[in-house]
């Protein structure tokens, strides 16, 4: 069994070293925790794949702390890419460009893409700086379950696993990044994010088209193509508050319930239990969901939520609704 260190903010100089070493350590973004390996060392890749249990066909996200990292990593750039950089790096934006031959092709699934993004936390962006090369950094979390927000998230996943985790504190945005594509004539949006659409749009000057998959094809971002944030227990996802009612009145649950909405509502039935529900918190509120055993959980997606593209796409994804 590997020891995990628990490593303080202050010191990034010794996760650093462990990475250039070829271990695999878990660090704060902006978004979510990330599990970090070079890019450029295929078996610590391989290694991420392997401890996530991560699909094969699952690409990653390369993360820089520079533009001039941008060329080493991707080909043919459009100059779109950099009118989107100047505006949202570092933040959570990721872009796919065209990948360089000498990228290896574990980062992208075998395909000829990258997604590229430049995270605003300082942690990240020291640590990237001190290794010396981008890094890979798919959320700290086993492959299908509810991402990592905070250090004890990781330590639950992965402790005696990885080398080591960077404590960071509660992650600020708490969901993954917004992920376009630029490898046609016009970007398209693969991922909704903290980044909204509309704030791309206006950028660009015109509409940004969305993308899905279908069985079998490819996906150009995680995130697109398999059930992904889920806790143990089922979600059920309702869009008013009559419906989340009549379901109450018929079901034949008399376990623990866990309810989330973004506004209190009294509900005259046993077994409930309420919480508010925020981009930033519905991780961990789907952690806590594991850790005391609710039999369910349901969510009741008002006008507000539902216009919340980002966490609609991380219930629905949890909810098993690919």
């Amino acid at each position: 069994m590997v020891y995990t260190q628990f490593l303080h903010s202050n010191e990034i100089e010794q996760a650093a070293n462990l990475l250039k070493m070829g271990e695999l350590v878990a660090f704060p973004t902006e978004t979510v925790y990330g599990l970090g390996a070079k890019l450029f060392d295929p078996e610590a890749i391989f290694a991420i794949f392997k401890v996530k249990g991560r699909p094969s066909d699952n690409p990653l996200i390369a993360h820089i702390s520079s533009l001039a990292q941008v060329e080493e990593l991707a080909d043919q750039i459009p100059e779109i890419f950099y009118t989107l950089a100047n505006q949202f790096f570092p933040g959570p934006l990721a872009i796919v460009l065209k990948r360089r031959q000498n990228v290896p092709g574990i980062v992208s699934a075998g395909l000829d893409s990258i997604a590229i993004r430049m995270p605003s936390h300082p942690i990240a962006l020291k640590l990237i700086e001190l290794v010396g090369q981008p890094l890979v950094a798919p959320s700290a979390n086993l492959s299908g379950k509810p991402s990592s927000t905070q250090a004890k998230h990781v330590m639950e996943d992965f402790s005696g696993k990885i080398a080591a985790v960077i404590d960071g504190g509660k992650t600020e945005v708490g969901i993954e990044s917004t992920v376009i594509s630029l490898l046609g004539k016009k970007p398209i949006l693969l991922r909704p994010g903290a980044i909204r659409k509309e704030q791309i749009e206006e950028v660009l000057g015109y509409f940004l088209e969305s993308v899905s998959i279908s069985h079998g094809e490819s996906a150009l971002s995680p995130g697109m193509k398999y059930r992904h944030y889920a806790p143990i227990a089922p979600i059920k996802i309702f869009q008013t508050i009559e419906s989340l009612k009549d379901y109450l009145v018929g079901r034949l649950s008399s376990g623990p319930t866990m309810i989330l909405w973004n506004k209190f509502h009294k509900l005259p039935f046993p077994g409930l239990e309420p919480f508010i529900l925020s981009t930033k918190e519905f991780y961990s509120l789907l952690r806590l969901a594991d850790k005391k055993q609710y039999h369910e959980i349901l969510v009741l997606c008002d006008e507000d939520l539902q216009a919340d593209a980002a966490l609609m796409n991380r219930l629905t994804k949890a909810a098993g609704i690919i």
